[in-house]
């Protein structure tokens, strides 16, 4: 479902700029008027960390406010998964804590994945004022959308990828798997949008969110699909004409890797470490989905898991050969030639350098990582529950040659002792994995 082929009126859109100073002015009488009955968030509100004393656009500057958030499709909660959530695993009272959430950090774009009950989600986003795309894989009943404040954008561009069909080699002599090069078939997509903003002379932003295969031991092929993303990102913003607009990448997104996985590396130009190529080796697999003739319940050598834990086996796969064409290491590598930047690796590091050790604490506390290495003020988590516990989503951005972006304030991450019961909790959250947001300010240089 998309909004892009609607353009609003001139009457639309006044209605609508009326429409935001009336919740504007609600807003400000609430807090001249504390007394006035309000209403209680559903959910922990999270104090918001401001890096800059900037509160508007400078000229020449713009700024934007993202969320990313899996907000943990309702088809897929099931008790076993999340034993301690209780009643937060109903689908009305989750829904209350995350619509609410949603709306409350007003943001100007929110990349959402694993979005079901859209006979709910949408008239929400469309009540607080967004815009949306949504885009699902094949036949899946959850997807990834992008929500954009109405009054501030106009789309001008949308574009889905299916990292299943897409190619990686244009050698025609090769079979079309191997032009391929996926080792799983997965049904994940990511989402583009091209955000103009409202009232400039073509500013604005290439917007992707994803979903990437979750699982563990298929290292190569969230590899696979990350350089697919950032490669389709780039080429549909030269193709779009659009080559001084930077990127936002988040979602995203629900990545599925940590800043340790050989995927982050990759993306964010750190060279992969010993053991980043191993774990890529050993899950350079074909899975039955792709050769059939795969028998059922194979186990791959080399790969017994961790703790006999199956999600952590790959099964019903073989080891992959020459003519399957999986991507090598330095195949790889060509995918990923613009490094991207972390919000949140980058505002923490900023907000560590000046505050209290106990105020920031990042993925880097729990999980040692080289100082030579980019990533470990990320988040200490993203994704918290009675079973997995672990950093998975993240909110990226890529310059263009002619602007300049730095992250000016950020979300602060849940602290460990307001989610250790396990996600989703009433009165906490309705996910289980964090909503992040960022806020960032970008500069346009002068045209020569």
């Amino acid at each position: 479902m998309s909004n892009a082929k609607y353009h609003l009126s001139p009457e639309q859109l006044a209605a609508a700029e009326k429409k935001r100073l009336r919740r504007q002015a609600k807003r400000s009488l609430t807090r001249e008027n504390p007394s006035e009955p309000s209403k209680q968030p559903q959910f922990l509100a999270r104090p918001w960390v401001s890096l800059s004393d900037s509160c508007k656009d400078a000229p020449g500057d713009y700024t934007v406010k993202v969320m990313t958030w899996n907000i943990l499709a309702q088809c897929l909660m099931r008790s076993e998964l999340f034993p301690t959530s209780g009643k937060a695993r109903k689908a009305a009272e989750r829904g209350r804590m995350i619509y609410d959430e949603l709306v409350f950090y007003d943001a100007d774009v929110m990349c959402l994945q694993e979005a079901d009950r859209q006979d709910k989600l949408f008239p929400i986003l469309k009540d607080a004022g967004y815009f949306y795309t949504y885009a699902a894989g094949p036949l899946k009943p959850h997807g990834c959308v992008i929500a954009y404040k109405q009054d501030m954008f106009r789309i001008v561009g949308e574009k889905v990828i299916q990292y299943d069909n897409l190619e990686v080699r244009e050698n025609v002599t090769i079979s079309s798997q191997a032009r391929i090069a996926s080792s799983h078939r997965t049904t994940n997509i990511g989402s583009l949008v091209a955000l103009e903003r409202v009232g400039t002379n073509r500013a604005g932003y290439i917007v992707a969110t994803t979903h990437l295969f979750w699982h563990p031991a298929y290292t190569y092929e969230r590899a696979r699909q990350a350089g697919l993303l950032l490669r389709e990102v780039i080429g549909w913003r030269d193709h779009m004409q659009l080559c001084d607009w930077p990127c936002i990448i988040s979602g995203a997104a629900d990545f599925n890797f940590s800043p340790e996985d050989p995927a982050y590396s990759l993306l964010v130009g750190d060279p992969l470490s010993a053991e980043q190529k191993h774990s890529l080796d050993v899950s350079r697999v074909v899975h039955v989905s792709i050769d059939s003739s795969v028998p059922k319940s194979s186990t791959t050598d080399g790969e017994e898991g961790e703790e006999g834990d199956p999600d952590r086996i790959i099964r019903d796969s073989r080891v992959a050969e020459v003519s399957d064409g999986l991507l090598s290491d330095s195949e790889l590598l060509d995918l990923f030639r613009h490094p991207l930047r972390s919000a949140y690796d980058e505002g923490q590091r900023m907000r560590k350098a000046v505050a209290k050790p106990s105020d920031v604490v990042t993925f880097g506390d729990r999980i040692p990582l080289s100082t030579a290495r980019l990533g470990a003020n990320e988040p200490m988590w993203t994704s918290y529950t009675h079973y997995w516990k672990t950093t998975l989503d993240y909110i990226f951005f890529l310059d263009s040659p002619r602007t300049h972006t730095k992250v000016i304030g950020y979300l602060q991450p849940h602290h460990t002792e307001n989610v250790a019961q396990g996600l989703p909790q009433l009165q906490i959250c309705g996910s289980d994995h964090f909503s992040l947001c960022a806020k960032l300010m970008t500069s346009i240089s002068p045209c020569e």
